[in-house]
């Protein structure tokens, strides 16, 4: 499987986090919040968190302060197509490609439901086959755009397909919940909305950089599933964000990534990139020490969380994305992603430039 193209979109309005603490103090449930969560907020959106700015599908900020759960559903109705659609044009003009070519269409997302899924108003708009393979993918939080590419992988090497369509949208927005949980508040502070998109093919395309998809690995641990999970309450999705989790993200993803590099047979001197989910400053400080990482290694990563927060399964495409326009050396790129279940996934791409 060789990666031919790769897209990624964000709503039209970015807010810094200064902004975002501006705002929440003048909603009308900061007053019901405990001292102590007025103090975390204002902690995690004033201080050094690795982020600086998010995209949010909000024409205001004070549209976050009508939680209803029909205004929140709405929200996700009308932006995870656009998003979707915009992510998947992007990365089909990047392939070369139309939407006639594409055989399969993937599309993860945990942050919203629609029936019929997410695939119906994508290939609606962008008017692929009425006979393309559509699938709509759901509750696999933040990792899921690896088993997304797994799935993938295992229509291009069925030869069910030739080119296939991998997208992955987050609106963020849509799920916020307020009250004085610590991980309820700091996910508040963290999540961003956009997609990212990839066109994966069964032969690359000529004249560009080689991206092959040469091995993955996944681990789940349900026993930790209350670490890291959506929820619901009063018909709305309430996150689980405990404080274990970049230790426990660390933990798997360097374990997985040790037996990800005996079984594939590539030593840690071989890698050459590292694009890793950006789910929070203190999870790539985790993710650092346990890989024996530099701060450069991470840089893709860190840049991400930077501009964006963290966008949930999208995050790892638009780092996949960054590291292509950096130019990141040829080698074995390892990309992992880590979310609800508790799971982690892990693969390797192999990386090499044509010569001329």
């Amino acid at each position: 499987m060789f990666l031919i193209g790769v897209g990624t979109a964000v709503p039209a309005r970015r807010y810094t986090q200064r902004e975002c603490w501006e705002a929440i103090q003048r909603a009308p449930f900061f007053a019901d919040l405990a001292p102590r969560s007025r103090a975390l907020l204002e902690k995690v959106l004033c201080g050094q968190n690795g982020i600086v700015t998010r995209y949010l599908a909000l024409e205001c900020l004070e549209e976050a302060f009508d939680l209803r759960a029909d205004v929140l559903h709405a929200r996700f109705a009308r932006h995870a197509p656009v998003l979707a659609t915009e992510a998947a044009h992007r990365a089909l003009t990047d392939a070369g490609c139309s939407p006639e070519e594409v055989d399969g269409v993937l599309i993860s997302t945990c942050t919203g439901y629609v029936c019929p899924g997410l695939t119906s108003f994508v290939c609606e708009r962008l008017g692929f086959r009425s006979d393309v393979w559509a699938l709509d993918l759901v509750g696999q939080g933040c990792g899921a755009a690896l088993p997304n590419l797994r799935m993938a992988e295992a229509m291009l090497r069925a030869g069910r397909a030739q080119r296939v369509l991998s997208v992955c949208v987050e609106v963020c927005s849509a799920a916020l919940f307020v009250d004085d949980d610590p991980g309820v508040l700091i996910s508040a502070c963290l999540f961003g909305d956009g997609a990212g998109a990839v066109v994966l093919a069964s032969e690359p395309r000529p004249g560009r950089r080689r991206v092959e998809w040469k091995f993955a690995t996944s681990c789940l641990r349900p026993e930790e599933r209350d670490a890291l999970r959506f929820e619901q309450r009063e018909g709305r999705l309430r996150n689980r964000l405990s404080k274990r989790v970049p230790e426990l993200a660390a933990q798997e993803a360097a374990r997985l990534f040790r037996a990800g590099s005996l079984a594939a047979g590539v030593e840690r001197s071989e890698v050459t990139g590292w694009l890793l989910h950006a789910g929070g400053r203190d999870v790539l400080w985790a993710l650092r020490e346990r890989l024996g990482l530099s701060e450069a290694e991470l840089r893709c990563s860190a840049e991400v969380l930077h501009s964006y927060g963290n966008l949930s399964s999208a995050s790892v495409l638009f780092v996949l994305e960054r590291a292509l326009q950096q130019a990141l050396p040829d080698g074995y790129w390892w990309m992992s992603s880590f979310g609800a279940g508790f799971s982690c996934h892990g693969a390797f791409w192999a990386v090499s430039t044509p010569h001329s």
